[in-house]
Order: C-alpha cells, then structure tokens, then sequence
C-alpha cells in the first residue's frame, strides 16, 4: 500500500468517525451512514495490507480518535440519560434494581431531575445493568453531580482505559498464538468500536477487556487470575456466561476448581452487595425477562417466527417466541460446547465467536454495539464476516427517523443476507485473504 492511500484512509476514517460523534443525530440517517460509509472506507484502506511496520503510529491514531470522542456527549444513543440517573440513585442511597424511575417520580422523591426523567427511554422499568456498570455510573455521578455532560466524560474515560487493555491484550494474545499483532488492528480502527464504545458509552468494550483478560490469564496457565477476569465480564454485561461450557473439557484436567472458585467467589463479591435488599431480585429479574418478552430490534429469526405468529393467529408472540429462542440458543450453544473436542487455548476465540453468533441469531433485539465482542474475537481467527456485519448493521439506524421508531424490514433482510453470503463463502474458502486475515483485495 503506498502512503498516499494510507493518508487518504487516515483522513475518511477520522473525518467519519469524528462526523459521527459530533456532527449529526440518529434522526438524520442519510448524514450518519453517509458518514460512516466514508469512514468504513477509511478502515479497509488502512487494514487492508501488513501492518505490521505501522503497527505503532496506526494504534496512536485509533488511541487519538477515542481521546477526541471523549468529548462528544452521546448523540446517538439515549442510554447515557439512564446510567446518570442509576449513578444519581445510588449516590441517593437507593437501589436502581428495587424501584423503576417512574415509581420515584409519582412518589415525589427530592432528588429526581424531572429534566432527567424526560430523557429516559425505559422509565417503567427497572435497570437491568450489572454492578461494574453501577459503579461507574456511581462514579461518574459522584465526580460530575448535576452535569450530564460531566459524567458522560467520566465514563467514557473509564472505557477508554479498558479499550487500551483491550487493544493490549489483543497484541499480547495474537503473539501468544503466533498470529500477526496487526490484527489488532481490525479491532482498534473498527469505525463501530470506535463510535459505539467511547463515542456512546456502551459497556460492551469494557466486557471485552475483562474477557480477553481472562483468555490472556487462562493462556497463561493462571486460572484464578483467569476466573477473576471473568466475573469481571460478567459484571460488565451478563452475557459471558454462556461461554463457560466450553471450558469445561479445556479445565477439567487442570485446574477446574482453582477457575471456578475464583470466578464463583468474584462473582459473589460483585452481585452480593447489589442484590441484597427486599425485592431487589424480583425487579432485576422482571426486567431480564422483559427484555426477552417485550422488546425486539434487528433480529433475524425471531421477525421470522413473528411473521409466523401474526399468520397464524393474528397478534405478535413475543411473550413465547423470546423466551422459546432464548433456551434454544443455550442449548445449541450448550450442545456445541459439548461436541468440541479442541483442548487447546488457541481455537477458544473461534468456539466463543460462534456462540456469540448464535445468541444474536436467536435474541429479539440485536443493537450496533452487540457486535462489539464479535469483532474482537474474529481478530484472534480467520473469519471476518463480523467485519462486514459491523458495517451493514449500521442500516439500523434508519429506524429512528420515525418517532415511535420503525423498522425497515427490507433493511434488516439485506443485512442478513449480505452477512450470510459472506460467511458461506468464507467457509467454503472463496474469499482470498492476505497475510492478516483481510481480503487481499484490499490490499493496495
């Protein structure tokens, strides 16, 4: 590639990406994908051959983008307006999982900023965040009060350190594996991680820190450092939990206990505090179930299933569809765990990477930073549909030029489909990649 096309790539990804998070709203779609479009261009001219050479100035330059994006407030998600009023809540002595914001408002609670509450997108539920998230939110509350702007800040420096853990481990990992470092890059420039993870504050990059430190440790023969990490995650987002059955034959020879230990006591120590209390458990529960019963997004077989539903009987389903893709996506990811027969550490990201695949082809709500984990672990493998679904996925965007928001069917199907097509002809070897894993194509 010649450094003219490596300038060029600089400059539509930092145009892009710094465009995203301070120039437009996720009303105003044609400006946002147009927007990301020249940024995704940006990224395939810069990943697109070895770099290995720029390995240093190219991590500087995603390190660069993410500083200047801390200083956006989120404008293209509204979950910012919930952490800061969990963080609020907390600071109050209160429990976010007792109580939706909707009862404080009618019971007349002094500390609730009706401006605040105006900007809620779920006030008749109750939070459904883990504790690391709650204590950053708790954070941010107590070092910034009264300015969102201020606490938004804080939280995103809080992902911007677990974003350079991330990176880090990434590096050490693909060394580890005897895979080239710059793949690192495909994480660490990817124009969704880049706006979603600092730019929108979603916990979702500190997830894949805390989980790529667990792979690092378990690598390392450190199990209880590793089991650690991974409650960590989990505390971050509940979703790793469904990536334990495949350690199970990698573990059991050695050292099981010493991880599940570990992992069961951190996990004790983080949830505990948090769920102590009366009804607690039940508000924290509901709103886990609700999420699988009442809210769709994006998804891919449940739209089917409902299709079916309104045929044939009239109405959406989604009180038993979610659930029921719910248990099936654990118990294919459950079997698939089973069947592995890799003890080795090396193939873990691959193994993990499909069952993050499944659970998203099966969950009802599939939102941009979902992909976040994806794409991380796809760095540490040969497959790189993630990358092309980080792309096409952000058509979800035009949902929200409508209020209530509206989806456009065909949009969600060409996004499928295109990631379908790809993912077939990577397995089946059609796509000709270069010495990192990308296309060779792209390589200029």
């Amino acid at each position: 590639m010649r450094s003219g096309s490596r300038i060029v790539g600089a400059l539509l990804l930092s145009g892009g990406v710094l465009y995203l998070g301070f120039g437009v709203d996720r009303t105003e779609f044609w400006s946002l994908f147009t927007a990301f479009t020249v940024a995704f261009a940006g990224y395939a001219l810069l990943i697109g051959s070895p770099t290995d050479r720029l390995l240093r100035p190219l991590l500087v330059f995603g390190l660069l983008l993410r500083l200047a994006l801390v200083f956006a407030f989120p404008r293209l998600s509204d979950d910012v307006y919930r952490f800061i009023w969990d963080g609020d809540l907390i600071l109050a002595g209160d429990n976010p999982y007792v109580h939706t914001p909707e009862d404080y408002l009618i019971g007349g609670a002094d500390f609730v900023d009706p401006q605040l509450f105006e900007k809620l997108n779920s006030p008749t539920y109750h939070s459904i965040y883990p504790p690391v998230a709650q204590g950053v939110f708790t954070l941010a509350a107590f070092v910034s009060p009264g300015s969102w702007y201020g606490a938004a800040v804080v939280m995103k420096l809080f992902l911007l350190i677990t974003e350079l853990g991330s990176v880090y481990l990434l590096y050490r990992l693909l060394r580890g594996f005897g895979l080239p470092p710059g793949r690192s890059l495909l994480y660490w420039l990817n124009p969704l991680v880049l706006v979603e993870v600092v730019g929108n504050i979603h916990f979702e990059g500190a997830m894949v820190c805390f989980l790529l430190l667990a792979l690092f440790w378990l690598n390392r023969s450190a199990y209880g450092r590793a089991g650690f990490a991974m409650a960590y995650s989990v505390a971050s987002k509940l979703l790793p939990l469904m990536l334990l059955p495949f350690l199970l034959g990698r573990l059991w020879r050695r050292a099981f206990w010493r991880f599940v230990g570990a992992l069961a006591v951190s996990l004790g120590l983080l949830f505990l505090p948090a769920l102590v209390g009366s009804g607690v458990v039940e508000g924290f529960g509901g709103s886990l179930e609700l999420y699988f019963r009442k809210f769709e997004f994006n998804a891919s077989l449940y739209y089917l299933l409902r299709s079916y539903g309104y045929y044939a009987v009239g109405y959406n389903q989604i009180a038993e569809y979610g659930p029921l893709l719910a248990r099936v996506a654990a118990m294919t990811i459950f079997i698939v765990a089973l069947s592995d027969e890799r003890t080795d550490w090396k193939s873990l990201p691959g193994r993990w990477l499909g069952a993050f695949v499944i659970y998203l082809l099966c969950a009802t709500t599939v939102h941009p930073w979902y992909l976040t984990v994806p794409i991380a672990l796809c760095c540490l493998t040969d497959w790189r549909y993630p990358l092309v679904w980080s792309y096409l996925i952000m058509l979800t965007y035009t949902s929200y030029t409508t209020v209530p928001y509206r989806e456009d069917l065909f949009l969600v199907g060409l996004e499928y489909f295109a990631v379908l097509v790809y993912f077939v002809a990577e397995r089946r070897g059609k796509i000709k990649k270069g010495p990192h894993g990308v296309r060779a194509d792209l390589v200029l």
